[in-house]
């Protein structure tokens, strides 16, 4: 928990919620331990869309779908969604939410490896959400910045680590230490980059918010 729990408790009790089949998906979610983008992630993606109102969306990272689905419900602006997932025992879940939400039309599902299926994707994105394997944030890097287009979002979620990202390299379990310095990598590339504008939020387990400036 990087911000004090009560805190964050208060902060979603004011929540206003999501679309019935979200919130059917999401408790399926976490009954099954399959991770979703927390409460207070939801609200600020959520405002992120309703101020870029972007029409072209990568997310890298699907999982069962729901953030997919709801940057597809609460974008204002009509929009073509592409997410990348590897892991095979989610995609037909996945696949099957997209239907029960009515956004199988507007989600495409790209199944295979984000250092194999980016290269590969040519034509630039408004908004690229980043919610995949941390330590593999840095490697996807190159290739995101090509998608991003100038003036487009990056999001990255789950930066902070749930406070980790602080402490010394000997206080995390060796298991963590490898996802950790490459985090702390990728947070030193994206806030001194020349190129982006970039800010770290304490919002969930931690958020960075980039923008492409102009060449």
């Amino acid at each position: 928990m990087v911000v004090d729990e009560r805190l964050v408790t208060y902060i979603n009790s004011l929540d206003t919620g999501n679309t019935k089949v979200l919130d059917e998906i999401e408790r399926e979610a976490l009954d099954t331990c399959v991770p979703v983008i927390r409460k207070e992630m939801q609200s600020f993606l959520k405002l992120l869309l309703s101020m870029t109102r972007p029409k072209r969306i990568l997310e890298v990272g699907t999982a069962v779908g729901f953030s997919a689905i709801l940057m597809a419900e609460y974008n204002p602006a009509d929009c073509e969604i592409i997410t990348i997932e590897n892991y095979e025992k989610r995609i037909p879940i996945a696949r099957n939410n997209f239907k029960r939400a009515g956004k199988e039309n507007s989600i495409t599902l790209i199944e295979g490896d984000a250092k194999e299926v980016l290269p590969t994707l040519r034509e630039p994105f408004d908004f690229i959400f980043m919610d995949a394997a941390k330590g593999q944030y840095i490697h996807f890097l190159p290739e995101i910045f090509r998608l991003l287009k100038t003036g487009g979002t990056l999001v990255s979620d789950n930066v902070l680590q749930d406070g980790d990202i602080i402490e010394s390299h000997y206080a995390v379990t060796r298991r963590n230490r490898t996802i950790y310095k490459r985090m702390r990598e990728y947070l030193y590339e994206l806030t001194h980059r020349k190129d982006l504008v970039t800010a770290v939020l304490p919002v969930g387990d931690g958020v960075t918010v980039s923008t492409k400036k102009e060449p």
